[in-house]
């Protein structure tokens, strides 16, 4: 059977996990009457609840004489480390492009690196149903934007096709039949070559360890595309390292393949084919999986360097150790190692004391996952604010720079200008008019002035702003940025707070607890109107008098507390301050909670 290897690229909410579940539901993967979720290729909790791919996923289909493996990849660069080793594996990628936003900066990241490898995309317009879509516009940035990445000649010929994924259907022309996908998958096969390793079935088996996951039955599984030769199940391979060490040597237990939603068993791995193997200990990803006569490792690609670092410590507060189960360093330590092998793109680093870890990522996003994930499993953390990475250059310091994209409503564009390139040292690259009332600003910001941006970004806009961000480079470094203007309310008790202390207190600040809630010395309770930090006492009640008249008890009116998300909470915080994340609850808490060592440590400091 002839074999054609493809990945889903495109900018986040462009489309691709929906396109993906039509072209499922088309070939004939899943029966008319067969219970689908939407979004089937999302299969994570937390991807369902955010509506984004957070982990690539490969799925395959028939079509005619020809298997179709398709991969679907994240969108946010934050993820961006499992697009770049996805890309490594296929031998086309269809890059979708929605309508009427055009390329974004995420289509640039993974349109760059599928370019790099040589691979010649097929450009789907998206969403040519919306009324704001301007197709032609889009792919004529398209063009420009292949030009921009040094594309060859044969890259820069691209079919080009115009398509509406949620209503399943896909032409070469505009006003076509606008009937079903099959144009799609005849392009596919048509204009994506099969692959090179077909030919060499006769050589010793060699495969790149592409992704890692974990099954409860089989254990460890690695996937990846077989680079040559075939494996039958049971037969005894080797692992390599990148450097060419040899790491252990094992008997493949079981050989999987994708077929539709599912992996099925198959007796055979031949060379070209993406497939799952079971049975090693220690063997991760960017190893090569080979034959014993094999001494050369497969070359790995490159990851881009991790920019932002956050201090993941044990829970030390009062109130550690009431709803999660993983409370020890020890336990915290070997999850993040286990995250570590399987995500390339994150480091784990120990710190002197030994209680508390330090994970290097590539953005607040990725992290905020992590956590959020770890949480669920019922561990206790305190997590520290997000620290820029800098490196030296011939004596000089310098940062991480981010390309910001963001399509903003004409009457706010003044707010979102002044923020980015004054208090966060921006600087302006362009500003154009982006149809209907909006406009365009792209700017390069050092990645220090971003980090709790977002939040801030939607309240300046109202919520209509979209922001997208990616690494751009490293600069020398802008000097001092200015964090938080505002300082915190902080308990100075242990207890449960009051209705009536509260209230007294709401000409202080914004609260970030509700009444009855648990609060100890030292913890965060809310914003203070002010720029210093305030230690009040949310736990006094109203003194009772004997006299009962009916002026005496005003009725207590509280305005709702400001409940911050995960993300929220990590990007609001100082640097003398952590967050409590336990299964159940977030909480803001100042390092030392006793105020004497706090004076201490600030006048150290």
């Amino acid at each position: 059977m002839d074999i054609r290897n493809i990945a889903i690229i495109a900018h986040v909410d462009h489309g691709k996990t929906t396109l993906v579940d039509e072209l499922l539901k088309q070939s004939g993967a899943f029966r008319e009457n067969q219970a689908v979720s939407e979004r089937a290729m999302d299969s994570n909790d937390i991807e369902r609840e955010r509506g984004i791919t957070i982990l690539a996923k490969a799925t395959s289909v028939e079509w005619g004489d020809t298997r179709i493996n398709i991969v679907d990849t994240p969108g946010h660069a934050d993820f961006g480390g499992e697009v770049e080793r996805i890309l490594s594996m296929v031998d086309g990628v269809v890059l979708l492009v929605d309508a009427a936003e055009g390329p974004m900066p995420q289509t640039k990241f993974v349109t760059s690196k599928a370019l790099a490898l040589g691979l010649k995309p097929i450009v789907v317009l998206n969403k040519v149903d919306k009324p704001d879509a301007e197709p032609d516009r889009a792919l004529d940035e398209c063009f420009d934007l292949f030009a921009n990445l040094d594309a060859d000649e044969e890259q820069l010929d691209f079919p080009a096709m115009y398509a509406s994924g949620r209503s399943g259907w896909a032409d070469m022309e505009l006003d076509g039949p606008r009937k079903d996908l099959t144009a799609l998958f005849d392009l596919i096969v048509k204009h994506v070559p099969a692959p090179k390793q077909q030919q060499a079935k006769d050589e010793p088996f060699r495969m790149l360890a592409t992704t890692l996951s974990a099954d409860p039955f089989l254990g460890r599984i690695l996937t990846g595309r077989v680079e040559s030769g075939t494996l039958k199940a049971n037969e005894t391979v080797k692992a390599l390292s990148r450097k060419g060490d040899k790491i252990e040597q094992f008997r493949v237990s079981k050989i999987l393949a994708f077929r539709g939603l599912g992996q099925q068993p198959i007796e055979v791995a031949e060379a070209g084919d993406i497939v799952t193997l079971a049975g090693m200990a220690k063997a991760t990803v960017a190893d090569t999986i080979c034959d014993l006569s094999v001494e050369e490792p497969i070359p790995a690609q490159p990851i881009d360097p991790p920019t932002i670092t956050v201090t993941f410590g044990i829970n030390d507060s009062p109130l550690a150790g009431r709803d999660g189960k993983k409370v020890q360093s020890r336990v915290i330590r070997e999850r993040l190692m286990k995250e570590a092998e399987s995500n390339v793109a994150i480091r784990i680093d120990d710190t002197p004391g030994g209680d508390a870890f330090e994970v290097s990522g590539r953005g607040e996003l990725q992290m905020g996952v992590l956590i959020e994930n770890m949480r669920r499993e019922g561990f206790e953390l305190s997590i520290s604010r997000p620290q820029v990475i800098f490196k030296e250059e011939d004596g000089v310091r310098m940062e991480p720079v981010e390309e910001v994209t963001i399509d903003v409503d004409d009457e706010y564009t003044g707010a979102v200008v002044e923020k980015l390139t004054g208090a966060r040292k921006g600087d302006l690259v362009e500003m154009k008019p982006a149809g209907a009332g909006k406009t365009r600003i792209i700017a390069h910001v050092p990645s220090r002035g971003l980090i709790g941006y977002h939040g801030e970004f939607l309240t300046d806009t109202r919520g209509s702003g979209v922001l997208n961000r990616i690494f751009h480079g490293w600069t020398p470094h802008k000097g001092p940025i200015q964090g938080r203007r505002q300082g915190v309310l902080i308990s100075m008790e242990n207890g449960t707070t009051v209705a009536f202390a509260l209230w007294n207190l709401e000409d202080r600040g914004k609260m970030f607890v509700h009444p009855q809630a648990a609060v100890y010395e030292g913890m965060i309770i809310g914003e203070h109107s002010r720029d210093n930090d305030l230690e009040v006492n949310p736990l006094k009640g109203k003194k009772l008098t004997n006299v009962r008249a009916s002026g005496t008890d005003e009725a207590v009116r509280l305005t709702p507390p400001v409940e911050l998300s995960l993300e929220q909470a990590i990007a609001y915080i100082d640097d003398d301050e952590l967050v409590e994340v336990t299964p159940n609850a977030i909480r803001l808490r100042k390092r030392y909670l006793d105020p004497h060592e706090r004076k201490r440590q600030a006048r150290a400091s």
